[in-house]
């Protein structure tokens, strides 16, 4: 009786041990159930302690062929005909509404990435993106940038 129970006890410890995490199985992103969706404090302060504004406008470019399949810096791998953007200091994982001032073009976009290191630009749209948003041919426009939903800065990690 005492053997059975110890192989029982394997076997499960087995099982469980092998069994894929939901989050990261369908190789797309998936937000976690257990994210916080509440601004953190010091962002929902407003004054001197606000870190970043809701709205901001400037110069958006976008990023293609060079970077797809590579990781980006919340860890995941990009997808150049995905709907993510890159920013320089936004909150990884922050959702934002991106309008394309010349032609008032609008989606919502997650931020996954770190960039444009090109002075005077404050996003970097994913190819994708920028083809929605009707700008692949100028290759940068004037876009309006309003924070949805405050990221939760964390990176995720992904299979091999």
């Amino acid at each position: 009786m005492n053997k059975n129970k110890l192989y029982i006890l394997i076997i499960s410890f087995i099982a469980f041990n092998c069994s894929s995490s939901p989050r990261y199985n369908t190789g797309t992103y998936q937000k976690p159930s257990s994210t916080n969706s509440k601004v953190p404090a010091k962002l929902a302060t407003k004054g001197k302690n606000q870190k970043h504004r809701r709205i901001m406008k400037g110069v958006s470019s976008f990023y293609a062929e060079d970077f797809h399949g590579k990781l980006t810096a919340n860890g995941e791998i990009y997808d150049m005909y995905g709907l993510t953007a890159a920013h320089k200091t936004l909150p990884l994982n922050t959702i934002v509404r991106v309008t394309n001032i010349s032609n008032n073009k609008s989606l919502i976009l997650r931020i996954n990435d770190r960039g444009p290191y090109v002075k005077g630009r404050i996003l970097d749209c994913s190819y994708g993106a920028a083809k929605k948003l009707d700008f692949v041919n100028d290759g940068t426009t004037e876009v309006k940038v309003e924070v949805i939903e405050w990221g939760d800065n964390k990176y995720m990690k992904h299979r091999n």
